[in-house]
């Protein structure tokens, strides 16, 4: 019996379809986007807490998060189902109709950018409003047509920071762009990972994730030259009077681990390897971001 007659006979309850909301939410994804944006909101704060502002800043971006994991829901929905580790998410399986979730997705993201206007600002409001266009409108077609994507997709993914940082009201200067390059440079050997993890279902739904079509030695070689060109990004804050020494010992450690990890996965391109790689981009990216935030507060005292 197929997945749309099974709900035909059994109607979904409210709480399921609560469930089902929630999961094309994608929280845990929502949550790290709002910490970033947090940090960001705190580095160009300069010292002055400005709560209200945050909150704002917090509600509006969640909304867009959650708008731009809607709409990349719908657009995915075939290739979700031909996915294993997706196949059973609501699209897919017709627990909920793209038609209800695309009416969703584009009501959360003009409800977002409306909302930083109005309590924000308008800068804020557009940039939000330009990183659900990048991730929904360029990422995740392009994810069909090339592994360039990647590179398109890094860019919606290391906006979060900056959008803290115009919402607080600082100039978008070296210093925005600094954190925009940690993101942006900190995603290569993290996406390689999951795309190496998941290659046989990428390739199985006609994902073109991974470059020279997943060949031995160039995945890994593209990871490892990401992890060491993010040492010297890591340290642009420094240079740039944001945060001070504590932050630079931990940025060159946490680098080298990061470094270590990907040549690992260089040496023997597998899934044990590529999983170590992707734990290690996980360690890497909080604990540089908490260790900045900390000392760039530390240093205005």
């Amino acid at each position: 019996m197929s997945a749309s007659a099974t709900t035909t006979l059994c109607p979904p309850t409210m709480a399921s379809r609560i469930r089902d909301y929630v999961a094309i939410a994608k929280p845990r994804i929502a949550i790290m986007v709002l910490l970033t944006v947090c940090v960001g909101f705190v580095l160009g704060s300069e010292g002055v807490w400005q709560p209200w502002a945050l909150l704002h800043a917090c509600i509006g971006v969640g909304l867009a998060a959650t708008a731009s994991n809607a709409l990349n829901q719908v657009i995915e929905r075939e290739t979700d189902g031909r996915m294993r580790r997706t196949r059973l998410r609501p699209l897919p399986t017709g627990r909920l109709q793209s038609n209800e979730v695309l009416l969703f997705g584009l009501s959360l993201a003009v409800l977002s950018t409306v909302y930083l206007l109005l309590t924000v600002n308008a800068l804020t409001a557009f940039l939000t409003l330009a990183t659900i266009a990048l991730y929904a409108g360029a990422y995740t077609p392009l994810k069909r047509q090339t592994a360039f994507c990647t590179a398109i997709g890094a860019v919606p993914g290391a906006l979060p920071p900056v959008l803290g940082w115009a919402a607080a009201g600082a100039p978008l200067d070296l210093r925005a762009l600094a954190l925009f390059g940690i993101l942006f440079v900190w995603q290569f050997p993290h996406f390689l990972a999951i795309a190496w993890i998941y290659r046989a279902d990428y390739s199985g739904a006609g994902l073109k994730m991974l470059p020279a079509n997943g060949r031995r030695g160039v995945v890994g070689c593209i990871a490892v030259a990401y992890a060491l060109v993010l040492i010297p990004v890591s340290l642009l804050p420094r240079h740039l009077g944001v945060t001070g020494d504590v932050y630079v010992l931990t940025a060159i450690l946490l680098g080298l681990m990061y470094a270590v990890a990907a040549v690992n996965f260089l040496w023997q391109e597998n899934d044990a390897t590529a999983r170590k790689l992707l734990w290690a981009s996980f360690a890497y990216l909080p604990t540089l971001l908490l260790v900045l935030t900390v000392d760039h507060v530390c240093l205005l005292q």
